[in-house]
């Protein structure tokens, strides 16, 4: 019998990956997950892959493993950014380390939309070539494969390396979005409105109203995680800039701010996806845009019985009254959809919701149906596939995959936006920097400096603080330690900081042309009221970004958050509940000094003291709920 050679677990790992390829029929594939993600893919997956040219480098992100039946791949609308070089990783994570942050005067935060889409740089999108229903699948598939490889090609030639941001490399995704444009009757453009100009490219405005000749509503989602003058400046903007566009204001959380800095999910209320703010405002905007060629009534009484069930503390959605058809369209059936579809067929609405990654598609198609039907995380591309919900008899909501459009903004912005999962960034800490100088985080945070000697007094705000400074700083007070040597973590602390923005803890919100010299006007405008009340907010209140917390609760807000690394499957919109009630409820096994109070447990030893003090048997106790 021959000698047995060491098998190591990296050799273990990659045989499990071959054999979970295997499973899902993609044989001849033998890398694994990680090398994946950075190379170019064989046999089937070729056709997602259209975007690696011989002169581009393309990183695959947020890759998801494959489902046992097959019926379709998770990773075939997964980002797809190109690439950057360790050199250009390397000089950020320097600079980072060595330049005083400064703050940034607020004229500086505002951004004009020519300064991310200039006109000149040809930052267009890609078009769907031409067909007809003579044409085979194949042939289809083949010459829109071509027509994106020119447009990339014609994209690069315009705009030198460096030069342009993060953008979608994945032909799959933009499939989606031609399908969804054809099919739809009214485009829902959904967007941050902290990052309005980031997330609305004109060229996509003036494709849809002049090309396809169909009507946009803008939605500008979670205001309330921004000033109510600024809302107003920006809706009064963009419909002074683009004269064809509907401009409704969104938020699923009304009236439900943070309570504290590291609280990890808002309180979400009895009343559920019920309580959003502005689904009337679409409603009244598409029966403006309809003009009575649809019955829109249903539509209208589901509002008015959502708004009751929210002042009667029940959720309609949740005793299953109502049930929302859902319904799969297969590859076939959306290549070969007409782009010349007459509107409203059959006497039918559809919407159809796109937008960038992380603005939240699915928490407004969730509002808008009034419980949840999509899942929604705070990890951009979590929508994997196309599917379709009638909202009633007349109403049809199309859920598209977020995708990235080409622009000359800041990287570090785009991070800041939630347009590239925080987990598997590379150099997070330039990122942080751009936040610190436009943000108050010295107040929000409360940190200390890392070269602060103990017993001496300090003022952090005369101090100089780098990037670098601000993750370390931060690592020490989270008590982020790193496996081997437990030094500060600062890999991890740049990364909680960075979710912090991007679920508005943190929150840095551009602003329009002019904005800073008009600011009083927009804080005595009479439609402010209107914008208030959308909010939820009893009275107006500061700036977003200068949010502070007592110094009390400083101590318990390191308990509130656990802030685990991995945020692929988390659902960062859901109901914010104690750990022991969801344990009742599922019946889990609970180890018995996680029942104990807040007191009782900040009087416990600490953790090396608690196991000498526990004994074998002790260890081995648990309570069941």
């Amino acid at each position: 019998m021959p000698r047995k050679k060491p098998f190591s677990n990296k050799q273990k790992k990659k045989q499990l990956q071959v054999k979970r390829e295997k499973k899902r029929g993609e044989t001849g594939s033998s890398r694994s997950s990680r090398n994946a993600s950075v190379e170019r893919g064989p046999g089937r997956d070729r056709q997602s892959d259209t975007s690696d040219s011989e002169t581009t480098d393309i990183r695959r992100i947020n890759h998801q493993p494959g489902t046992r039946d097959g019926r379709y791949d998770p990773n075939r609308f997964r980002l797809h950014y190109e690439k950057e070089s360790k050199e250009e990783v390397e000089k950020r994570k320097k600079i980072a380390m060595e330049k005083i942050l400064k703050p940034v005067a607020e004229k500086q935060l505002e951004i004009d939309m020519t300064q991310i889409y200039p006109e000149e740089k040809g930052l267009d999108f890609p078009r769907r070539p031409s067909w007809h229903y003579n044409m085979q699948r194949e042939e289809l598939l083949r010459k829109e494969e071509k027509s994106f490889l020119e447009y990339l090609e014609a994209l690069n030639s315009k705009n030198p390396p460096g030069t342009l941001s993060h953008f979608e490399h994945n032909l799959e995704t933009w499939r989606q979005l031609w399908r969804v444009m054809e099919m739809s009757d009214v485009i829902l453009l959904i967007v941050d409105i902290r990052h309005t100009v980031l997330h609305f490219p004109p060229a996509l405005y003036h494709y849809i109203t002049g090309e396809l000749k169909k009507y946009i509503i803008l939605v500008l989602n979670k205001v309330d995680l921004c000033p109510a003058p600024l809302v107003l400046a920006w809706k009064h903007y963009l419909t002074k800039q683009f004269p064809h566009l509907h401009c409704v204001c969104f938020t699923s959380h009304p009236g439900q701010p943070y309570r504290t800095l590291l609280q990890k999910k808002r309180m979400r209320k009895k009343a559920g996806w019920n309580q959003a703010g502005g689904p009337f405002h679409i409603m009244r905007a598409c029966q403006e845009i309809t003009a009575g060629r649809v019955d829109l009534s249903s539509w209208e009484k589901k509002i008015q019985r959502d708004a009751v069930a929210v002042g009667t503390e029940g959720d309609q959605a949740d005793d299953g009254s109502e049930s929302v058809l859902m319904e799969h369209h297969s590859d076939v059936a959306m290549e070969m959809n007409s782009p010349t579809q007459e509107l409203y067929k059959d006497g039918v609405l559809t919407l159809g919701c796109i937008g960038f990654p992380n603005v939240g598609k699915s928490s407004v198609l969730n509002s808008l149906v009034g419980r949840k039907v999509v899942s929604v995380s705070r990890t951009p591309g979590h929508t994997k596939y196309f599917q379709t919900y009638y909202l009633t008899p007349t109403v049809k909501l199309c859920d598209c995959p977020g995708l990235v459009f080409p622009s000359q903004v800041d990287k570090q912005l785009q991070i800041l936006a939630g347009i590239y999962p925080v987990s598997q960034l590379q150099e997070p800490y330039s990122s942080v920097g751009y936040l610190c100088e436009r943000t108050n985080f010295l107040s929000v945070l409360k940190l200390t400096h890392p070269d602060h000697s103990p017993g001496t007094p300090q003022d952090p705000k005369t101090q100089d603080w780098t990037a670098w400074d601000v993750c370390e700083a931060w690592a020490e007070r989270r008590g982020y330690k790193t496996a081997k040597a437990a030094r500060n973590d600062v890999y991890r602390a740049a990364n909680s900081l960075l979710r912090l923005a991007i679920d508005g803890r943190l929150c840095l919100c551009l602003r329009p042309p002019g904005y800073v010299q008009s600011k009083d006007e927009w804080e005595s405008h009479p439609d402010l009221a209107e914008i208030i009340a959308l909010q939820g907010r009893k009275e107006e209140e500061d700036e977003c970004g200068d949010r502070e917390d007592d110094e009390d609760e400083s101590s318990s807000e390191l308990e509130e958050d656990n802030d685990r690394d991995a945020d692929d499957d988390e659902d960062a919109d859901g109901d914010d509940e104690d750990d022991t009630v969801k344990a009742d409820r599922k019946g889990l096994t609970l180890n018995m000094f996680s029942v104990l109070g807040e007191n009782e447990c900040s009087l416990s030893p600490p953790l090396g003291m608690q196991r000498e003090l526990i004994t074998p048997a002790q260890q081995g106790m648990s309570l069941v709920l």
